[in-house]
């Protein structure tokens, strides 16, 4: 598996974009879209030349981040490609000089739910947009900067 950073514009993020607000359209019923802000960066997994799986850290305050569009096809769930992909992202918050990580998922998401609890986050209050939807599940969670203690970093599966 190979993860690179992409752009909004990358056919590849917009096809596993699209297929995400698909599913969450299945699961929910068409309900609005969330915004990604801009200064958002995306990460695109790949299993050999197919794109496998997305997600994106967005500025939500100067020492926090916001975990946005995290998604993998189904035909590649249940291979620890999500799990690798969240610690890239966490990788890149840590990047983008963050030191904390937020979540919105839903509850018709158990195993998204799932990968967060099983990966540290914490479940807190709602927040934002999120804060009168009780659908939504908020989560967050601590991440040091590199040589804080922490194991060691995905940095080396990220191309940049």
């Amino acid at each position: 598996m190979l993860i690179e950073e992409r752009t909004v514009a990358d056919a590849d993020l917009a096809g596993l974009l699209d297929a995400a607000f698909a599913e969450l359209v299945r699961r929910y019923g068409a309900e609005g879209r969330s915004v990604v802000k801009a200064g958002a960066r995306y990460l695109v997994a790949y299993v050999g030349t197919c794109a496998a799986g997305c997600g994106a850290i967005q500025p939500a305050s100067a020492d926090t981040g916001e975990l946005k569009r995290m998604y993998v096809t189904p035909e590649f769930r249940g291979r620890g490609l999500a799990r690798m992909l969240l610690a890239a992202l966490e990788d890149l918050a840590r990047d983008m000089g963050y030191q904390t990580v937020r979540l919105a998922t839903g509850v018709k998401q158990p195993e998204a739910i799932s990968l967060y609890e099983d990966s540290g986050y914490v479940r807190v209050e709602p927040y934002g947009m999120y804060t009168h939807q009780p659908l939504t599940r908020c989560y967050e969670k601590a991440v040091r900067a590199p040589g804080a203690g922490d194991p060691a970093s995905n940095v080396d599966q990220i191309s940049r």
